[in-house]
Protein backbone atom coordinates (compact mmCIF):
# COMPACT_ATOMS: atom_id res chain seq x y z
CA UNK A 1 0.00 0.00 0.00
CA UNK A 2 2.79 2.41 0.90
CA UNK A 3 4.54 1.62 -2.39
CA UNK A 4 1.35 2.40 -4.33
CA UNK A 5 0.90 5.73 -2.54
CA UNK A 6 4.53 6.60 -3.21
CA UNK A 7 4.10 5.85 -6.91
CA UNK A 8 0.99 8.06 -7.03
CA UNK A 9 2.82 10.91 -5.30
CA UNK A 10 5.74 10.64 -7.75
CA UNK A 11 3.39 10.67 -10.76
CA UNK A 12 1.45 13.67 -9.40
CA UNK A 13 4.73 15.48 -8.75
CA UNK A 14 5.81 14.82 -12.34
CA UNK A 15 2.48 16.11 -13.64
CA UNK A 16 2.78 19.32 -11.60
CA UNK A 17 6.38 19.85 -12.73
CA UNK A 18 5.48 19.26 -16.38
CA UNK A 19 2.50 21.63 -16.11
CA UNK A 20 4.62 24.34 -14.46
CA UNK A 21 7.45 23.98 -17.00
CA UNK A 22 4.91 23.98 -19.84
CA UNK A 23 3.33 27.24 -18.69
CA UNK A 24 6.77 28.80 -18.24
CA UNK A 25 7.84 27.72 -21.73
CA UNK A 26 4.65 29.03 -23.33
CA UNK A 27 4.73 32.38 -21.52
CA UNK A 28 8.35 33.26 -22.15
CA UNK A 29 8.33 31.94 -25.71
CA UNK A 30 5.90 34.77 -26.48
CA UNK A 31 8.47 37.20 -25.05
CA UNK A 32 11.28 35.58 -27.05
CA UNK A 33 9.28 35.81 -30.26
CA UNK A 34 8.53 39.50 -29.79
CA UNK A 35 12.19 40.25 -29.05
CA UNK A 36 13.60 38.12 -31.88
CA UNK A 37 11.19 39.49 -34.49
CA UNK A 38 11.83 43.00 -33.17
CA UNK A 39 15.58 42.68 -33.63
CA UNK A 40 15.11 41.11 -37.07
CA UNK A 41 13.08 44.17 -38.05
CA UNK A 42 15.56 46.60 -36.41
CA UNK A 43 13.31 47.29 -33.41
CA UNK A 44 13.80 46.73 -29.69
CA UNK A 45 10.65 44.72 -29.09
CA UNK A 46 9.09 44.73 -25.61
CA UNK A 47 11.11 46.85 -23.17
CA UNK A 48 8.85 48.42 -20.53
CA UNK A 49 8.00 45.63 -18.05
CA UNK A 50 11.15 44.36 -16.36
CA UNK A 51 14.66 44.21 -17.79
CA UNK A 52 14.23 44.18 -21.58
CA UNK A 53 10.58 43.28 -21.06
CA UNK A 54 11.27 39.98 -19.25
CA UNK A 55 8.20 40.42 -17.03
CA UNK A 56 5.88 41.14 -19.96
CA UNK A 57 4.38 37.60 -19.98
CA UNK A 58 3.33 38.07 -16.33
CA UNK A 59 1.77 41.44 -17.13
CA UNK A 60 -0.08 39.98 -20.11
CA UNK A 61 -1.32 37.06 -18.00
CA UNK A 62 -2.66 39.33 -15.26
CA UNK A 63 -4.33 41.59 -17.82
CA UNK A 64 -6.08 38.69 -19.54
CA UNK A 65 -7.04 37.12 -16.20
CA UNK A 66 -9.03 40.21 -15.17
CA UNK A 67 -10.32 41.09 -18.61
CA UNK A 68 -14.06 40.70 -19.15
CA UNK A 69 -15.02 37.73 -21.33
CA UNK A 70 -18.41 38.14 -23.00
CA UNK A 71 -20.41 35.32 -24.58
CA UNK A 72 -21.60 36.14 -28.12
CA UNK A 73 -25.32 35.96 -28.87
CA UNK A 74 -26.49 32.66 -30.26
CA UNK A 75 -23.30 30.74 -29.46
CA UNK A 76 -23.30 27.08 -28.53
CA UNK A 77 -22.29 27.50 -24.88
CA UNK A 78 -20.84 24.03 -24.23
CA UNK A 79 -18.74 23.87 -27.40
CA UNK A 80 -17.72 27.52 -27.01
CA UNK A 81 -16.36 26.83 -23.52
CA UNK A 82 -14.76 23.52 -24.55
CA UNK A 83 -12.82 24.93 -27.55
CA UNK A 84 -9.99 26.65 -25.59
CA UNK A 85 -9.54 23.50 -23.48
CA UNK A 86 -9.28 21.41 -26.65
CA UNK A 87 -6.49 23.70 -27.83
CA UNK A 88 -4.27 23.46 -24.76
CA UNK A 89 -4.86 19.98 -23.25
CA UNK A 90 -3.56 17.89 -26.21
CA UNK A 91 -0.32 19.90 -26.28
CA UNK A 92 0.25 19.37 -22.54
CA UNK A 93 -0.57 15.65 -22.82
CA UNK A 94 1.96 15.24 -25.62
CA UNK A 95 4.78 16.73 -23.51
CA UNK A 96 4.40 13.90 -20.97
CA UNK A 97 5.88 11.33 -23.32
CA UNK A 98 8.79 13.33 -24.75
CA UNK A 99 12.14 11.89 -23.57
CA UNK A 100 14.25 14.96 -22.71
CA UNK A 101 17.21 12.90 -21.53
CA UNK A 102 18.38 9.39 -20.68
CA UNK A 103 19.64 10.48 -17.27
CA UNK A 104 17.68 9.44 -14.18
CA UNK A 105 17.54 12.05 -11.42
CA UNK A 106 17.64 11.06 -7.77
CA UNK A 107 15.50 13.23 -5.48
CA UNK A 108 15.07 12.29 -1.79
CA UNK A 109 16.28 8.80 -2.61
CA UNK A 110 13.77 8.34 -5.43
CA UNK A 111 14.93 7.65 -8.99
CA UNK A 112 12.91 9.90 -11.30
CA UNK A 113 13.01 9.76 -15.10
CA UNK A 114 12.84 13.13 -16.94
CA UNK A 115 9.68 11.94 -18.71
CA UNK A 116 6.58 10.06 -17.65
CA UNK A 117 6.33 7.50 -20.45
CA UNK A 118 9.04 8.26 -23.00
CA UNK A 119 9.88 4.57 -23.26
CA UNK A 120 6.38 3.66 -24.42
CA UNK A 121 6.63 1.22 -27.32
CA UNK A 122 3.95 3.09 -29.26
CA UNK A 123 5.32 6.51 -28.39
CA UNK A 124 4.97 7.89 -31.92
CA UNK A 125 1.32 6.85 -32.15
CA UNK A 126 0.67 8.56 -28.82
CA UNK A 127 2.35 11.79 -30.00
CA UNK A 128 0.54 11.80 -33.33
CA UNK A 129 -2.80 11.11 -31.68
CA UNK A 130 -2.58 14.07 -29.33
CA UNK A 131 -0.97 16.47 -31.81
CA UNK A 132 -3.73 15.78 -34.32
CA UNK A 133 -6.41 16.66 -31.74
CA UNK A 134 -5.24 20.22 -31.01
CA UNK A 135 -6.67 21.80 -34.22
CA UNK A 136 -10.13 20.65 -33.17
CA UNK A 137 -10.11 23.51 -30.69
CA UNK A 138 -10.04 25.93 -33.63
CA UNK A 139 -12.82 24.02 -35.36
CA UNK A 140 -15.01 24.03 -32.23
CA UNK A 141 -14.32 27.73 -31.63
CA UNK A 142 -15.25 28.78 -35.16
CA UNK A 143 -18.39 26.66 -35.34
CA UNK A 144 -19.75 27.61 -31.90
CA UNK A 145 -19.14 31.38 -32.10
CA UNK A 146 -22.11 32.15 -34.39
CA UNK A 147 -19.85 34.33 -36.51
CA UNK A 148 -19.29 33.91 -40.25
CA UNK A 149 -15.63 34.98 -40.08
CA UNK A 150 -15.02 32.48 -37.29
CA UNK A 151 -16.78 29.73 -39.24
CA UNK A 152 -14.60 30.38 -42.29
CA UNK A 153 -11.51 30.19 -40.07
CA UNK A 154 -12.75 26.87 -38.65
CA UNK A 155 -13.31 25.45 -42.14
CA UNK A 156 -9.81 26.47 -43.15
CA UNK A 157 -8.41 24.84 -40.00
CA UNK A 158 -10.25 21.60 -40.78
CA UNK A 159 -8.97 21.56 -44.37
CA UNK A 160 -5.43 22.28 -43.18
CA UNK A 161 -5.53 19.41 -40.67
CA UNK A 162 -6.88 16.92 -43.22
CA UNK A 163 -4.27 17.97 -45.80
CA UNK A 164 -1.03 18.36 -43.87
CA UNK A 165 -1.55 15.41 -41.51
CA UNK A 166 -0.84 13.07 -44.44
CA UNK A 167 2.68 14.26 -45.44
CA UNK A 168 3.33 14.89 -41.73
CA UNK A 169 2.80 11.19 -41.01
CA UNK A 170 4.40 9.89 -44.20
CA UNK A 171 7.62 11.83 -43.56
CA UNK A 172 8.28 9.74 -40.43
CA UNK A 173 7.92 6.36 -42.16
CA UNK A 174 11.46 6.54 -43.60
CA UNK A 175 12.87 7.04 -40.09
CA UNK A 176 10.82 4.13 -38.76
CA UNK A 177 12.08 1.91 -41.57
CA UNK A 178 15.67 2.69 -40.57
CA UNK A 179 15.09 2.20 -36.83
CA UNK A 180 12.54 -0.60 -36.82
CA UNK A 181 10.80 0.67 -33.69
CA UNK A 182 8.05 3.10 -32.61
CA UNK A 183 9.82 3.75 -29.32
CA UNK A 184 11.08 7.34 -29.10
CA UNK A 185 14.10 6.35 -26.98
CA UNK A 186 15.09 3.75 -29.59
CA UNK A 187 14.86 6.40 -32.32
CA UNK A 188 17.16 8.73 -30.38
CA UNK A 189 19.65 5.98 -29.57
CA UNK A 190 19.79 4.99 -33.26
CA UNK A 191 21.43 8.39 -33.88
CA UNK A 192 24.33 8.01 -31.42
CA UNK A 193 27.66 9.30 -32.68
CA UNK A 194 26.34 12.10 -34.87
CA UNK A 195 24.49 9.78 -37.28
CA UNK A 196 21.49 12.12 -37.24
CA UNK A 197 18.60 11.27 -39.50
CA UNK A 198 18.54 14.80 -40.91
CA UNK A 199 21.59 13.67 -42.94
CA UNK A 200 20.14 10.27 -43.84
CA UNK A 201 16.61 11.57 -44.45
CA UNK A 202 17.01 15.22 -45.58
CA UNK A 203 13.88 15.17 -47.75
CA UNK A 204 11.80 13.72 -44.91
CA UNK A 205 13.17 16.36 -42.52
CA UNK A 206 12.19 19.16 -44.93
CA UNK A 207 8.68 17.75 -45.45
CA UNK A 208 8.27 17.23 -41.70
CA UNK A 209 9.30 20.80 -40.89
CA UNK A 210 6.97 22.37 -43.46
CA UNK A 211 4.12 20.17 -42.25
CA UNK A 212 4.64 21.04 -38.58
CA UNK A 213 4.59 24.76 -39.38
CA UNK A 214 1.21 24.24 -41.05
CA UNK A 215 -0.02 21.93 -38.27
CA UNK A 216 0.66 24.55 -35.60
CA UNK A 217 -1.13 27.26 -37.60
CA UNK A 218 1.95 29.46 -37.89
CA UNK A 219 3.00 31.90 -40.61
CA UNK A 220 2.92 31.58 -43.55
CA UNK A 221 0.14 28.98 -43.00
CA UNK A 222 -1.92 30.92 -40.41
CA UNK A 223 -4.97 31.09 -42.67
CA UNK A 224 -7.45 30.05 -39.97
CA UNK A 225 -7.01 33.45 -38.28
CA UNK A 226 -5.76 35.62 -41.18
CA UNK A 227 -6.49 39.06 -39.69
CA UNK A 228 -6.43 40.78 -43.08
CA UNK A 229 -9.21 38.50 -44.37
CA UNK A 230 -11.17 37.13 -41.41
CA UNK A 231 -10.75 39.80 -38.66
CA UNK A 232 -9.17 37.18 -36.36
CA UNK A 233 -10.76 34.04 -37.74
CA UNK A 234 -11.70 31.28 -35.33
CA UNK A 235 -10.94 33.34 -32.19
CA UNK A 236 -12.77 36.57 -33.21
CA UNK A 237 -15.41 36.13 -30.49
CA UNK A 238 -13.00 35.19 -27.69
CA UNK A 239 -11.47 37.45 -25.04
CA UNK A 240 -9.73 37.25 -21.68
CA UNK A 241 -8.40 33.91 -20.48
CA UNK A 242 -10.39 31.99 -23.10
CA UNK A 243 -8.49 33.92 -25.78
CA UNK A 244 -5.13 33.39 -24.08
CA UNK A 245 -5.64 29.61 -23.87
CA UNK A 246 -5.62 29.38 -27.67
CA UNK A 247 -2.24 31.03 -27.86
CA UNK A 248 -0.82 29.14 -24.92
CA UNK A 249 -1.84 25.99 -26.79
CA UNK A 250 -0.16 27.29 -29.96
CA UNK A 251 3.14 28.03 -28.24
CA UNK A 252 3.12 24.75 -26.30
CA UNK A 253 2.45 22.93 -29.60
CA UNK A 254 5.40 24.77 -31.13
CA UNK A 255 7.65 23.40 -28.40
CA UNK A 256 6.21 19.86 -28.63
CA UNK A 257 6.51 19.69 -32.41
CA UNK A 258 10.04 21.13 -32.31
CA UNK A 259 10.94 18.50 -29.71
CA UNK A 260 9.56 15.83 -32.06
CA UNK A 261 11.80 17.17 -34.84
CA UNK A 262 14.75 16.99 -32.44
CA UNK A 263 13.93 13.37 -31.58
CA UNK A 264 13.38 12.22 -35.16
CA UNK A 265 16.12 14.11 -37.00
CA UNK A 266 18.62 15.83 -34.64
CA UNK A 267 19.73 13.01 -32.36
CA UNK A 268 17.62 13.96 -29.35
CA UNK A 269 19.69 14.59 -26.23
CA UNK A 270 23.00 13.27 -27.65
CA UNK A 271 25.90 15.71 -27.81
CA UNK A 272 29.38 16.33 -26.38
CA UNK A 273 30.37 18.00 -23.07
CA UNK A 274 27.02 19.53 -22.11
CA UNK A 275 24.37 17.67 -20.07
CA UNK A 276 21.94 15.68 -22.24
CA UNK A 277 18.85 17.66 -21.26
CA UNK A 278 20.63 20.91 -22.17
CA UNK A 279 21.50 19.54 -25.61
CA UNK A 280 17.87 18.57 -26.11
CA UNK A 281 16.61 22.04 -25.21
CA UNK A 282 19.22 23.78 -27.40
CA UNK A 283 18.24 21.74 -30.46
CA UNK A 284 14.53 22.20 -29.75
CA UNK A 285 14.80 25.97 -29.40
CA UNK A 286 16.79 26.23 -32.63
CA UNK A 287 13.71 24.82 -34.38
CA UNK A 288 11.45 27.19 -32.40
CA UNK A 289 13.62 30.07 -33.59
CA UNK A 290 13.05 28.97 -37.20
CA UNK A 291 9.30 29.33 -36.54
CA UNK A 292 9.90 32.93 -35.49
CA UNK A 293 12.24 33.57 -38.40
CA UNK A 294 9.55 32.45 -40.85
CA UNK A 295 6.98 34.72 -39.23
CA UNK A 296 9.33 37.70 -39.51
CA UNK A 297 10.19 37.14 -43.17
CA UNK A 298 7.51 35.31 -45.17
CA UNK A 299 4.10 36.71 -46.14
CA UNK A 300 0.94 34.65 -45.68
CA UNK A 301 0.24 32.43 -48.69
CA UNK A 302 -3.15 32.17 -50.38
CA UNK A 303 -5.55 29.41 -49.40
CA UNK A 304 -5.43 27.74 -52.83
CA UNK A 305 -1.61 27.87 -52.78
CA UNK A 306 -1.56 26.18 -49.38
CA UNK A 307 -3.79 23.31 -50.54
CA UNK A 308 -2.01 22.87 -53.88
CA UNK A 309 1.40 22.81 -52.22
CA UNK A 310 0.32 20.03 -49.88
CA UNK A 311 -1.42 17.74 -52.34
CA UNK A 312 0.72 18.37 -55.44
CA UNK A 313 4.18 18.79 -53.88
CA UNK A 314 4.53 17.51 -50.30
CA UNK A 315 2.43 14.36 -50.64
CA UNK A 316 4.21 13.02 -53.78
CA UNK A 317 7.61 13.88 -52.27
CA UNK A 318 6.78 12.05 -49.02
CA UNK A 319 5.76 8.93 -50.97
CA UNK A 320 8.94 9.22 -53.07
CA UNK A 321 11.00 9.38 -49.87
CA UNK A 322 9.43 6.15 -48.59
CA UNK A 323 10.19 4.43 -51.92
CA UNK A 324 13.81 5.65 -51.97
CA UNK A 325 14.35 4.60 -48.35
CA UNK A 326 13.04 1.11 -49.09
CA UNK A 327 15.27 0.80 -52.17
CA UNK A 328 18.44 1.98 -50.40
CA UNK A 329 17.68 -0.18 -47.35
CA UNK A 330 17.29 -3.24 -49.57
CA UNK A 331 20.46 -2.52 -51.55
CA UNK A 332 22.80 -1.29 -48.82
CA UNK A 333 21.22 -2.60 -45.60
Amino acid sequence: MEGLLLDIVVILAKILVIFGITMFIAGWTTWAERKIIGHMQIRLGVMRTGFHGLLQPLADGLKLLFKESVLPNGCDRLTYELAPVMSIVPAIMAIAIIPFSDQVFSIFGLDISPHIAGGLNIGILYLFAWSSLSPYGMVFAGWSSNNKYSLLGALRAAALVISYEIPFGFSIIGVLMLVGSLNLVDIVNAQIGGAWFIFKQPLAALIFFISIVAETNRSPFDLSEAESELVAGFCTEYAGMRYSMFFLGEYISMFVISAMFTIFFLGGWHGPVLPPILWFLIKTYIIVMFYMWLRATLPRIRYDQMMSFCWKVLLPLSILNIFLTAVFSALFG
